[in-house]
């Protein structure tokens, strides 16, 4: 089992920036991917980055360049540093971890709304 809790979200103008936290308990050396995902109103749910255990990174187009993944291990968490954003990422953020089982976990997320 692993537990995850998201903090950071909030209120932010366009262009402004904001730190996405996630911190992950429990079986935690099982974990093998980390990454973020949101949901907008009436949308799906999509991958905005991901990381695995050796640092390697991927992003969705829509915030390459914009958005940064990191982990730290020893701490086991994993950050989403979101810089110039924009209304359209306006979205409720979950961490998801991936067990080396395959098996997956999902915060409850955290709520980023970019006001124009």
């Amino acid at each position: 089992q692993v537990q995850l809790v998201e903090s950071g979200g909030g209120l932010v103008q366009a262009g402004g920036s904001l730190r996405l936290s996630c911190a992950a308990s429990g079986s935690r050396f099982s974990i093998n991917v980390m990454g973020w995902y949101r949901q907008a109103p009436g949308k799906q749910r999509e991958l905005v980055a991901g990381i695995n255990r050796g640092s390697n990174t991927n992003y969705a187009d829509s915030v390459k360049g914009r958005f940064t993944i990191s982990r730290d291990n020893a701490k086991n968490m994993v950050y989403l540093q979101m810089n110039n954003l924009e209304p359209e990422d306006t979205a409720v953020y979950f961490c998801n971890a991936v067990l080396f089982s395959g098996v997956a976990y999902w915060g409850k997320g955290t709520l980023v709304t970019v006001s124009s």
